[in-house]
């Protein structure tokens, strides 16, 4: 959410940035903005004025009682009871009109930076750079759920019994391999000087509201029926809504978290589910990381987050490449954001991996994040950014892509390793 002041002092910079969002049924937002904006100040302005008139005239009824001006007394008493009435009623619209300026308020997309290329949606997204090199092997890559069906790895068919589709069992050594990567990421962050979190799983809509988009939540949540609780779509929501309503000390900043969650999403939108495979699904386990940092901090500290992804999957031997994410494809919360995307084998291409986001103070304004600098008693918003460090199964079709032998096996990288009982690869059974 902007800051009201910036939108009344800037109405042309914020429609040209909705315009680079190709958003242009929300222009008229801006306008409706500010002449609410400008009803609730001046209903404001009136309704001070008459309190300090109403608490003046107040006065005067005592003294003009002890004179024994009964008369003049009950005139003033009049005045002041007209006085309350009209107060009642500009309560009554100043609460109004601020409800309509936060509706409007909360739609309007956050600011892109500068350096964003202009896009309408996804197919325009820029390549940055990429990292270690995509390797097409002479033999076949199987699909991915071929794969783990070889190892008896995973049963989509009784997860489809039990849940539907979109949820899958992981069995044996891909089970353990799921599990090993996150518990290597884990503490691959923590080597980083991460604080390690497990955070709940489910959060106040209150908070929901803060950490996304009113479309994000309706395409994403699931509400749990009959209670102000959603399920988390990743444990960021948690981990920023940890900070609502606070005063931080800047010199507690920067924040930097790292935490595991299971996911849970809806999934609503064109990609839909898929049937047999396990790359877009309703259920899935994420290690991620979140910072809440000064403003002026925030761009380096996105540098070093997708950083982080991209180092993490060098050490899996898997080729990664980073997207710069077009003006069309960022969620209204965002100033900026970058895809890191794997490499696939059988595809011949690369897919989305994670995503990295510098949300600026837009999160930070909405849940009441605030920051007491240390030579100053004015507050300030903090800044918070997000980035994925594996959300397995997902990770699982890059690793499992990238590691797979010709004989079938798959070769566990020495990273991995200890969290795998010291094994150096997993075999077929039998074999």
């Amino acid at each position: 959410m902007l800051d009201i002041k910036f939108v009344r002092q800037n109405p042309d910079a914020v429609k040209e940035n909705i315009k680079k969002k190709f958003q242009d049924e929300k222009l008229p937002l801006v306008d409706e903005v500010i002449e609410f904006d400008a009803k609730f100040r001046a209903a404001k302005t009136r309704c001070d004025e008459l309190r300090a008139m109403r608490n003046k005239k107040s006065k005067e009824i005592g003294g003009l009682m002890a004179k024994g001006q009964k008369d003049e007394a009950e005139k003033v008493k009049a005045e002041v009871k007209a006085m309350a009435d009209e107060m009642e009623k500009l309560e009554a619209d100043e609460k109004t009109y601020a409800e309509e300026v936060k509706s409007r308020m909360m739609v309007i997309p956050n600011i892109i930076d500068p350096s964003v290329p202009i896009g309408k949606d996804d197919s325009e997204n820029v390549e940055i750079e990429k990292f270690g090199d995509p390797f097409v092997p002479d033999y076949e890559i199987p699909y991915h759920v071929d794969i783990m069906e070889s190892f008896d790895g995973i049963d989509l068919d009784a997860a489809r019994r039990t849940s539907g589709n979109g949820f899958y069992y992981l069995k044996g050594d891909i089970a353990r391999l799921h599990s090993s990567i996150l518990s290597y990421a884990r503490d691959f962050m923590i080597d980083r000087g991460f604080t390690y979190y497990i955070p709940p799983f489910m959060i106040h809509g209150d908070v929901v509201k803060g950490v996304m988009s009113f479309k994000e939540m309706e395409n994403m949540m699931y509400k749990i029926e009959g209670e102000d609780l959603y399920l988390i779509g990743t444990s960021e929501h948690s981990m920023i809504g940890k900070f609502i309503d606070t005063i931080n000390d800047e010199s507690t900043l920067p924040q930097t978290l790292t935490s595991y969650s299971p996911c849970f999403r809806k999934e609503v939108g064109a990609h839909g589910i898929e049937e047999r495979g396990v790359y877009r699904i309703h259920q899935f386990e994420k290690q991620e990381m979140v910072v809440v940092c000064k403003p002026e901090d925030s761009p380096m500290w996105y540098d070093k987050l997708w950083q982080n992804t991209v180092d993490f999957f060098r050490t899996l031997d898997i080729p990664v490449r980073t997207l710069e994410c077009c003006s069309g494809d960022l969620a209204d919360l965002k100033v900026k954001s970058c895809d890191v995307e794997a490499w696939s084998p059988r595809q011949k291409k690369y897919f989305e991996v994670g995503s990295c986001s510098n949300l600026g103070d837009a999160q930070a304004r909405r849940l009441g994040i605030r920051v007491r600098g240390k030579d100053s008693k004015e507050l300030y918003f903090a800044h918070t950014l997000n980035n994925t460090v594996v959300a397995p199964p997902r990770m699982l079709i890059a690793f499992l892509e990238n590691n797979l032998r010709a004989d079938g096996s798959v070769a566990i990288p020495k990273v991995l390793q200890p969290y795998m009982g010291g094994i150096t690869e997993i075999r077929k059974k039998g074999e």
